[in-house]
């Protein structure tokens, strides 16, 4: 366990739904603005109408107005919120221990939540201009309550297409000296709201077969959040724990769940977004 002057206890980085609920916002996923009525109106409704493809156009702009930033998405749980990244257009990386059931003291249970219980929402400001449901949850059986297997594939109900996606690197291991920074929608004190930031991290410190050490700047809500190698697209782990203080700018010890450990998470959920049964498959080990 790690350790800093300010907090000594290490914890998840996910966040309670009590904690990280701006005042006056509903926990529920908040609908896009309106869609404002152009001039010409008749013209553009009839054009919709006798053309499907202009329809599909003149009424998706969310998707059209997209960025690169918003494969990184907002999962919402009954009791906790947490970071996630479009690994593929039905595939969705977070963390295991944002994914699973909480005793009614807040312990986390091997138990991995209904899908049905969690709701991911698209957009990286305040408020989410869309959602997705949730069909199945991939996790190994270890890494609930953080650090080695805290890693989970969430497949979706329906493909996000247009979209950007993130790469997850998993056939070469995080490096000692590697620079990582993270990315989330978690909540300190000294935060401003509920939106997508940019953490800032640092080389890796160390590593062992299933995590990586690394100094990052977290809050509540970041769990699950890709660890990103500097300069590129590519994911190598995902932010599992840190020893918080409740001030963004404070860079301390945090894990990085590695997700080159657990290839077979992410094999098994493609298989089960092509329509493989999970009892058709082998089942996940941890090492």
């Amino acid at each position: 366990m790690l350790h800093s002057d300010k907090q000594p206890l290490q914890r998840p980085a996910s966040a309670s739904q009590e904690s990280t609920v701006e005042p006056g916002a509903p926990a529920q996923a908040q609908q896009g603005p309106q869609s404002l009525t152009p001039k010409g109106r008749q013209s553009s409704e009839r054009t919709t109408r006798e053309d499907p493809i202009a329809r599909s156009r003149y009424f998706s702009p969310p998707f059209a107005l997209a960025v690169a930033e918003d494969a990184i998405v907002r999962i919402v749980g009954p009791e906790a919120t947490c970071t996630g990244t479009l690994i593929e257009d039905d595939l969705i990386l977070t963390a295991h221990h944002c994914v699973v059931e909480r005793t009614a003291q807040g312990k986390f249970m091997s138990q991995s939540l209904a899908p049905s219980k969690l709701r991911i929402e698209l957009g990286g400001d305040y408020l989410a201009w869309g959602h997705v449901g949730v069909k199945y949850v991939v996790a190994p059986p270890c890494g609930e309550s953080g650090g080695a297997g805290d890693v989970a594939v969430l497949v979706l109900t329906r493909k996000l297409v247009g979209l950007s996606t993130m790469t997850a690197r998993l056939d070469t291991a995080p490096k000692i000296g590697e620079t990582i920074d993270t990315v989330g929608f978690g909540r300190c004190a000294s935060s401003d709201g509920i939106r997508r930031h940019t953490r800032e991290g640092g080389p890796i410190r160390a590593t062992t077969s299933e995590a990586v050490v690394v100094n990052a700047s977290i809050c509540p809500g970041d769990s699950g959040g890709p660890a990103i190698i500097r300069g590129s697209k590519e994911i190598v782990g995902v932010v599992s724990m840190s020893a918080m203080d409740g001030d963004e700018r404070t860079k301390a010890p945090s894990v990085m769940a590695r997700i080159d450990a657990f290839r077979s998470v992410f094999a098994n959920a493609r298989l089960m977004a092509d329509g493989l049964s999970p009892a058709e498959l082998p089942p996940i080990e941890c090492k």
